[in-house]
């Protein structure tokens, strides 16, 4: 007998058990059990031979009338040709290989009955004649007292689909599953008993037997609705576990200081701050009071306010005597965080300074490419505590920063920066660890996931603040070429009113390659992505008059700081750039984004680059310029995002195409899961059920001492790397 921990050599020997884990890494019968079919099919009705279709996939039921193999001419080998008939007609079945190779040759001898099934094709031999095959087909023998009955059992069979490699056949697999599951020997049920007859759960034994080989659809169902069960307990015990952890982690209280910093700006605000803006600050603010670090997603569309929240969040903080460190993906951005900043607090930001308010603070920058002397001088600033907020890329998270006293991590576009990335900025604090704030606009189908899983405390910001313009999308296709020309008459027209435009392109253009992360996937005989410097002699030709500045990642961070500034004061009607602009970037007399090859950009980027437009009170527009025809994805994806500009919506449309990634590792999307069966998108309820039990287990029993199956089960899914994730996330 087997459990589930068996090496599968012992149950498999080890011929069968090395091609199982070169093809698809399985190295116990746990593993086997759980590589599930990807599809079920049945053999159907029977069919006549007279009613035979090229193409078809059938089942008949037939007398063998002849055999014999022969050589083949062309090819050196041997195929197997027996011919059948039912009396309406005459198959042939193929068998290609080596002589003496198939079982066909002992079981199907003439005048034997049997069920055969495939795919129906035609070739026609030298006689001209056009002959019907099946290649390679499977079948059974039956007799003749049980004929009709093993006829109908043999159709109405359901027969799993296994994914596979080109080195393994299905059959294989299917074959090896057969034996495990003959030999399996299951400990206890790991679920709790009163918790499957609550659920209507069948047992794991059962489930096994009912997803491998099921009697009936119905059992099939039965089974996949415990598996996807404990799969979707299991990370929610492993999250609640989680959650208990955190709570016990010590963290140094931050309560609102009234009369203080946070209230001198609140009072000093030239607009009123929206309901939800309000609603998620008092969340943030109770957070951020508790002796246990917050771990908070500032969930809010393009353009909802998020920036004036987590800089209220991060004046709290200073008001208790802490400092704050907002961490961007790009220097653009940091640079622009930190404009944004200081312009807002204005004479609160300047400690220090013979302009500075008495109870101002500083706002310091730190980026990779700053000169010796400015990084110095951020660097202590921040050591020393007299920066209350630093603003920075990745360059914080070197060694050489240090904080005086850490209280609030700032993470912008968290899906910029890997866990060990923002668990690094955590560590730079001694009084017990910092609270976490993390801010998106459409999250990334990973970052959904957490969410919908409970790992993160969630606030949405959902409405826009009083002032902002709705944004209009149109897609600018091929088969319509009128649309592109007045693509160009409208930039000039808006220019003609003041106003600015961004065009956006995937990549810079000087050679293959460069800057291209936000290029999707190429298809086969596609020309290459547009990039800005072949547009830019065509723009300069097509808007000849308006004052066209270049933006890319390449150029000096002082370069890029010009450029923006430029932009920013209005000396610029035309920003031509690359996703350097995606985030965070804010000027209110954009009203135009025009976004060449945009079918070569995800749906969470598009929605990003629209959201640099209509920031003021004029009406925003972007137009989606392609070539993609107009059946294919790449447009129905365009299609898509012109539909809506709602960034949940996106983000959904987002995690159909690109998959949830490992909720428990690493692993991005489209990278090998920890979920097999269960999906977000249609399984919400059973995540939602399965979080409450979880936690209601996990609060009277934290260490699962009295459920050692599901412990047992739960460090098996834990490996240390993904336990270590966890404690970092």
């Amino acid at each position: 007998m087997a459990n589930l921990d068996e090496p599968l050599r012992k149950v498999l020997g080890d011929k069968t058990a090395k091609v199982l884990e070169k093809g698809l890494d399985l190295d116990t019968v746990g593993d086997l059990l759980h590589h599930y079919p990807r599809r079920y099919a049945h053999r159907g009705e029977l069919t006549q031979l007279s009613g035979l279709q090229d193409g078809e996939h059938v089942t008949v039921m037939a007398e063998v009338e002849k055999v014999q193999g022969r050589t083949l001419q062309r090819n050196p080998g041997y195929v197997l040709e027996i011919t059948v008939t039912d009396g309406t007609g005459q198959l042939k079945l193929s068998f290609f290989g080596r002589k003496g190779s198939y079982r066909a040759e002992k079981d199907l001898s003439p005048g034997t009955r049997g069920l055969f099934a495939g795919k129906i094709s035609t070739y026609r031999p030298r006689s001209g004649r056009e002959v019907r095959q099946l290649a390679h087909p499977q079948y059974k023998v039956v007799h003749d007292t049980s004929a009709e009955q093993a006829a109908q059992e043999w159709a109405d069979e359901i027969i799993p689909i296994y994914p596979s490699t080109k080195s393994l056949p299905i059959e294989t697999i299917g074959t090896s599953v057969g034996t495990v599951l003959d030999q399996l020997d299951l400990p206890a049920d790991p679920m709790p008993a009163e918790l499957l007859r609550r659920r209507d759960l069948i047992g794991l034994r059962e489930a096994y037997e009912g997803i491998h080989r099921p009697s009936s659809w119905d059992e099939l169902g039965r089974a996949k609705n415990r598996l996807k069960w404990d799969e979707a307990f299991v990370v929610q015990v492993a999250l609640a576990q989680r959650r208990i952890a955190a709570a016990a982690l010590p963290a140094t209280p931050r309560p609102p200081s009234f009369g203080a910093l946070q209230s001198e700006f609140d009072t000093r605000l030239p607009f009123e701050l929206t309901d939800g803006q309000r609603q998620v600050g008092d969340e943030i603010a109770a957070d951020l009071a508790l002796d246990h670090p917050m771990h908070r997603l500032l969930q809010g569309d393009v353009g909802s306010g998020k920036t004036v929240v987590a800089l209220r969040a991060m004046l709290q903080v200073v008001d208790g005597g802490g400092q704050a460190a907002l961490l961007a993906p790009t220097e653009v951005l940091a640079q622009q965080h930190h404009r944004s900043i200081t312009g807002m607090l204005g004479d609160l930001g300047r400690a220090g300074q013979l302009d500075g308010a008495d109870n101002a603070t500083r706002v310091a920058l730190l980026t990779g490419s700053q000169g010796a002397k400015a990084r110095k001088g951020a660097l202590l600033d921040a050591a020393s505590g007299a920066a209350g907020i630093v603003v920075g890329t990745h360059a914080l998270l070197q060694e050489s920063v240090q904080f005086a006293d850490l209280g609030l991590v700032v993470v912008d576009e968290q899906h910029r920066f890997g866990v060990e990335q923002r668990d690094a900025l955590r560590e730079k604090t001694t009084g017990g660890r910092p609270h976490v704030l993390v801010m998106t606009a459409t999250p990334i189908p990973r970052t959904v996931a957490m969410t919908v899983f409970g790992d993160l405390e969630t606030s949405v910001l959902g409405q826009l603040p009083a002032g902002r313009s709705q944004i209009q999308t149109h897609v600018v296709p091929p088969e319509k070429p009128a649309f592109l020309a007045r693509t160009w008459e409208r930039i000039k027209e808006e220019a003609a009113k003041g106003r600015q435009i961004y065009i956006v392109c995937p990549r810079i253009g000087e050679q293959e390659g460069d800057e291209g992360d936000a290029v999707a996937p190429d298809e086969e005989g596609r020309r290459s992505p547009l990039g800005i410097m072949e547009v830019l002699p065509k723009l300069e030709e097509l808007l000849d008059g308006l004052r066209i500045g270049v933006l890319h990642g390449k150029l000096h961070p002082d370069e890029k700081d010009g450029v923006m500034r430029r932009f920013t004061d209005g000396d610029l009607d035309v920003l031509l750039a690359t996703t350097v602009i995606e985030v965070g970037v804010d000027v209110p007399n954009a009203t135009v984004m025009v976004i060449m090859d945009a079918d070569r950009f995800g749906v969470s980027q598009l929605h990003q680059l629209r959201g640099r437009v209509g920031r003021g009170s004029h009406p925003g527009l972007c137009l989606l310029v392609t070539d993609a025809a107009p059946a294919s994805k790449a447009r129905e994806r365009l299609d898509a995002v012109a539909s809506t500009t709602d960034g949940f919506q996106l983000s959904r449309l987002d995690l159909e195409q690109r998959r949830e990634g490992d909720v428990l590792g690493a692993a991005q999307a489209g990278r090998a899961s920890s979920l097999r069966l269960l999906t977000l998108q249609r399984d919400e309820d059973v995540i939602r059920d399965a979080r409450d039990e979880a936690t209601t287990l996990v609060n009277a029993d934290p260490d699962l001492t009295d459920h050692p199956a599901l412990a047992t089960i739960l460090t098996s899914l834990l490996n240390e790397e993904r336990t270590e994730f966890l404690e970092k996330g």
